[in-house]
């Protein structure tokens, strides 16, 4: 993750915002409110992308990158399981593979430990900073801080995330072990098959993800902001800025900011930038006629899978598929995530569900690239993987910082 130092010229110029999902929509706001000459584009509606599906975790405790040690012993099951809960199609292999030896680079100790502390310095204040934005914004009911319980089958189990847990600690993030009784104490309709769990009292969860991010561009334009639905299909210098050129033709703009998730490399490759970002294909199962099944983020470690609650029902993701933007969702992961509820959790006998699959930015060392590109006048904010709900305040104060100095008046974050 690279922070920017060195603000650039005032607020007078106008500045594009690439990408109207939870992060683009805070970079725009936080511009913005500075004062700044904003237009917010994206080629579908706010929110709709990623940001839509995601399980609304504000995860302060997720300091372990996706790259551990032991990584590679999991490497054959990743190519033959479909089941697996992180999934490489054997076809995708040759495009993969150059991400593929990063990832597995980046799971030496020290490149794991470099990464959990920039993990947990970005997470630092997330969910305090959610809290005052959705204030702001006036959804405060959206923000839900009951903490993220962890559910293991045994205690042989919960030893296998050992090296997990050891960061958390390091990072002086406050954890609790339960047993069984302790377990259904904070969720009753947890199934037999978890006897240990561990309870994360600081963490967060959004109630509609997609609510929350209408919400924040809604204040946006209510402050002078441009809000436009529209595809940018290259950027290009201009003289001192950039020329955008999309459906309208070429637009020119002060400064950008590259915010388009998974899309981004499609805008930034021609400009000779090349990250080595790729498609983290989540999938969710939404159940509706479920309310009070689970209060909190809760996590099948065994499976990596999370359960959240939503206004609208109960929500369940996880499980990462390395296929590219492409290729077809397969939709048999999501009935996976669906099948493992109902065999875990009573009460699902009569919900239906509803099947989801979007398109999460990783990085192969699970750190975002954060700041100014090496072309004057360009930004990026990119590659935050299944944490941009949990980053996007604190990465958007960051980029607004870089660009207009730091605001000594925000509220936004302590």
């Amino acid at each position: 993750m690279r922070i920017a130092a060195t603000p650039s010229p005032g607020p007078e110029q106008r500045i594009a915002v690439i990408g109207a999902g939870i992060v683009g929509a805070c970079i725009a706001h936080a511009l913005r409110r500075r004062g700044a000459d904003v237009v917010l584009i994206d080629r579908d509606e706010p929110g709709r992308g990623c940001s839509f599906g995601n399980l609304g975790a504000i995860s302060m405790s997720s300091v372990a990158p996706l790259a551990m040690p032991g990584v590679l012993a999991s490497l054959p099951s990743m190519l033959r399981d479909p089941e697996s809960p992180l999934f490489l199609p054997l076809g995708y292999l040759p495009r993969a593979l150059p991400w593929l030896l990063r990832f597995l680079a980046s799971a030496r100790a020290a490149k794991v430990a470099e990464a959990s502390r920039t993990l947990a310095r970005l997470h630092a204040g997330a969910v305090a900073a959610h809290q005052a934005l959705a204030r702001e914004v006036g959804v405060p009911e959206l923000i839900l801080q009951r903490g993220q319980l962890h559910l293991y089958p045994d205690s042989r189990a919960h030893a296998q995330d050992e090296a997990a847990w050891r960061l958390r600690a390091s990072h002086g993030l406050p954890f609790t072990l339960l047993d069984r009784p302790g377990i259904l104490e904070l969720e009753p309709h947890v199934g037999k098959r978890y006897t240990v769990g561990v309870f994360l009292p600081d963490d967060g969860t959004i109630l509609n993800p997609l609510r929350y991010v209408q919400a924040i561009v809604r204040a946006f334009a209510a402050r002078g902001g441009e809000v436009r639905r529209d595809e940018v299909r290259a950027l290009k210098r201009d003289g001192d800025g950039w020329e955008l050129n999309s459906g309208r033709g070429g637009e020119h703009f002060s400064r950008v900011v590259v915010a388009a998730g998974a899309w981004s490399t499609r805008l930034l490759e021609p400009l000779g930038i090349r990250l080595p970002l790729e498609s983290q294909r989540g999938y969710h199962a939404q159940f509706s006629g479920c309310a009070g099944l689970v209060s909190r983020s809760v996590v099948l470690a065994d499976r990596k899978i999370f359960l959240a609650p939503m206004e609208d029902g109960l929500r369940v993701g996880g499980t990462v598929e390395i296929a590219g933007l492409d290729r077809p969702p397969d939709m048999r992961r999501a009935r996976l995530l669906e099948r493992i509820v109902r065999e875990t959790f009573d009460g699902l006998a009569n919900a239906t569900a509803t099947h989801w699959m979007g398109h999460r930015p990783c990085m192969p060392d699970s750190l975002p690239v954060i700041g100014p590109a090496a072309e004057p006048g360009l930004w990026l904010a990119v590659g935050h993987g299944h944490l941009g709900m949990t980053d996007s305040v604190n990465t958007a104060r960051r980029i607004a910082d870089g660009m207009l100095g730091p605001d000594a008046e925000s509220s936004l974050l302590p």
